[in-house]
């Protein structure tokens, strides 16, 4: 007979928890009717932490996603004049994307938003379990990577 796993209900808070972090931004980002998609999001995200415009496919190596992917949320980018494609200065052949006006006041309400749900999250916890919250985090996102398995 097996023991059950001790991290079993562990495991399901954070489920739980992913996907209600999850619900409560999604309900913060439509309260402020961006019109975008929530993967939109991520890659305009994605975008403001480039110092220069990057090609489509560093955008896909970051996102961990197919090339085909990014070209879908950039046309979509594109025609709401968040992005815009833009030449490579060093090599025509390449197209790079890039933040317009538009986005980069888009980001900032995505910030916003995502401030806002973080406050509604965190409401139950004091200043105390809030730093603790933290520290444990830090350790999970920073902790080692797993090795993989052939």
């Amino acid at each position: 007979m097996s023991s059950p796993d001790p991290d079993g209900p562990l495991a399901e808070q954070l489920l739980r928890l992913t996907r209600r972090v999850w619900r409560i931004q999604k309900r913060h980002l439509e309260a402020r009717d961006l019109g975008i998609t929530p993967a939109q999001s991520r890659l305009l995200r994605t975008l403001a932490h480039y110092d220069t415009p990057p090609r489509m496919a560093d955008l896909a190596a970051r996102l961990e996603v197919v090339p085909r992917a990014v070209t879908t949320l950039v046309d979509g980018l594109e025609a709401s004049g968040k992005v815009r494609r833009v030449p490579d200065p060093a090599n025509r052949r390449v197209t790079r994307i890039e933040v317009t006006d538009e986005g980069r006041e888009t980001l900032r309400e995505l910030r916003a938003a995502r401030r806002s749900a973080a406050a509604e999250i965190l409401a139950p916890l004091s200043e105390e379990q809030r730093e603790l919250l933290g520290g444990l985090l830090d350790t999970l996102v920073d902790g080692p990577v797993p090795a993989k398995h052939c």
